[in-house]
């Protein structure tokens, strides 16, 4: 199995196909799992890598490094080590922050960034609610992650696909909280107009984790930006509306390249 050491930890990946390089970027507590609904589409004409971030998935669980920075160093680590040339990183979650945070630090790495129901600044307007998580999860975590992770999904959305994604983050380290205390004082708009990447949006239009005005807030302020809406999906829009995610994000790449292409140019 494809293990990288990086940065004292393990990280486990995947990396398949031949083209356009696309990186992958999980959620919180998940893993690369999450994107099985699109792996064989783009595999077909990219070079697509998934990756378990630290403390999730098949990928070690260490104390330390469980930060944004921490992990964004784990990603150009890997996009080194791997030899990947400019991928468009495709964050879900907080795996759109790290997909951001990539594009502010490291411009010269990526061509740009799909970020999917990223968070954006949303937990630092609920740092209440972001601490009254926090402490449920040390005192219940299994209850807490059970009903939490009901409402990421759409009405109508199948008790098995709620039920296994459960069980990936209670598989996962508990190391990984943090995330959900730093997200309380991270918010990316003072950055985004002058960021040096193109980045698009998608979003599912019923998902009351992180509601839509987020992406189109963030988009406002992002150069060249604009927001795909995936109907009738919640937080998860990848796993709950495969084929209209598949296309909205087929759609995006197509509107990054010029973008990326004239951006490389200027570098």
């Amino acid at each position: 199995m494809p293990y990288l050491d990086v940065n004292d930890t393990t990280l486990y990946y995947e990396d398949e196909g031949t083209g356009p390089a696309l990186l992958f970027l999980h959620g919180w507590g998940t893993s690369g799992r999450v994107w099985g609904a699109q792996l064989p589409d783009f595999t077909q004409d990219h070079r697509v890598v998934t990756v378990d971030w630290r403390g999730c998935g098949r990928s070690a669980r260490p104390l330390r490094g469980n930060t944004t920075a921490g992990v964004v160093s784990d990603l150009v680590a890997l996009i080194g080590a791997l030899r990947l040339d400019r991928p468009v990183v495709v964050g879900s979650s907080v795996g759109a922050t790290f997909g951001t945070e990539l594009g502010v630090r490291r411009p010269e790495l990526i061509s740009g960034v799909i970020a999917v129901d990223g968070p954006g600044y949303w937990p630092s307007t609920k740092r209440a609610e972001q601490a009254e998580l926090a402490d449920a999860l040390r005192r219940d975590r299994a209850g807490t992650v059970a009903g939490w992770v009901s409402g990421w999904y759409a009405p109508g959305t199948s008790a098995a696909l709620i039920d296994w994604t459960v069980r990936q983050i209670l598989d996962s380290g508990v190391y990984i909280d943090g995330h959900q205390t730093a997200a309380c004082a991270y918010d990316p708009r003072p950055l985004l107009p002058a960021l040096q990447v193109p980045i698009h949006y998608l979003h599912g239009e019923l998902d009351t984790s992180i509601p839509l005005e987020v992406a189109r807030t963030c988009a406002a302020l992002t150069p060249g930006a604009e927001v795909g809406v995936i109907r009738g999906a919640g937080h998860m829009p990848q796993q709950e509306r495969p084929d209209a995610f598949n296309a909205a994000l087929r759609s995006a790449l197509a509107r990054i390249a010029p973008a990326a292409a004239s951006a490389h140019a200027r570098s």
